[in-house]
C-alpha cells in the first residue's frame, strides 16, 4: 500500500523525483515500469500489474456502454509508461503535466493502491473540500460498501 504525502518539486524537463518509499513498493509490486495517467484533476501512477488490473476491468466492461467508452479513453489513451531512472525520478509527460496543470511544486501522495501526483494548490483546496463535506462523503461511501 502507499502511504503519505510529500511536496516536491517538478524540473524544468519535466523529471520528479518519487519518494524513495514509494519507489520501493513500486519495485516490490512490479519488475516493469509504472503507468502514469490521467486522474481528474491530478495523475496517477500505478505499479504495473495494477494498472493491468484495471484495464482488464475496463475491457470486462460493456464496450457498448457510453461511460465505459469514455473512461476507457479517457484514462487507457492518456497513459504511459514512466520508468524510474537511477535518480529515483520519471518523466512526466507534457500532455499530462498540462492536464494537471503541474508547473513547479507539486505533492506525491500514496493512496492505497496507487500514487496521486497533484499541483499543490489543487491538492490542499481538494484536501479542504473534502474536509468541509467530510461528514456527507464518509456517509456516501459507507452506504456504497453496504451495497
Amino acid at each position: 500500500m502507499f502511504r503519505g504525502r510529500a511536496v516536491h518539486t517538478i524540473d524544468q524537463k519535466g523529471r520528479l523525483s518519487i519518494p524513495a518509499g514509494f519507489r520501493m513498493e513500486l519495485e516490490r509490486r512490479s519488475e516493469r515500469a509504472p503507468i502514469l495517467t490521467n486522474q481528474l484533476q491530478c495523475l496517477a501512477l500505478y505499479p504495473y500489474e495494477g494498472w493491468r488490473e484495471i484495464e482488464q476491468e475496463l475491457e470486462e466492461a460493456s464496450p457498448l456502454q457510453p461511460e465505459v467508452q469514455a473512461l476507457g479513453r479517457f484514462l487507457i489513451s492518456g497513459a504511459s509508461e514512466c520508468p524510474v531512472d537511477k535518480q529515483g525520478r520519471i518523466s512526466i509527460p507534457q500532455v499530462l503535466r498540462e492536464h494537471a496543470a503541474l508547473d513547479k511544486e507539486v505533492m506525491v501522495a500514496g493512496v492505497g493502491r496507487h500514487v496521486e501526483i497533484w499541483d499543490r494548490t489543487r491538492f490542499e483546496q481538494e484536501l479542504a473540500r473534502t474536509q468541509a463535506q467530510f461528514n456527507e462523503i464518509s456517509a456516501t461511501v459507507a452506504r456504497e460498501r453496504r451495497s
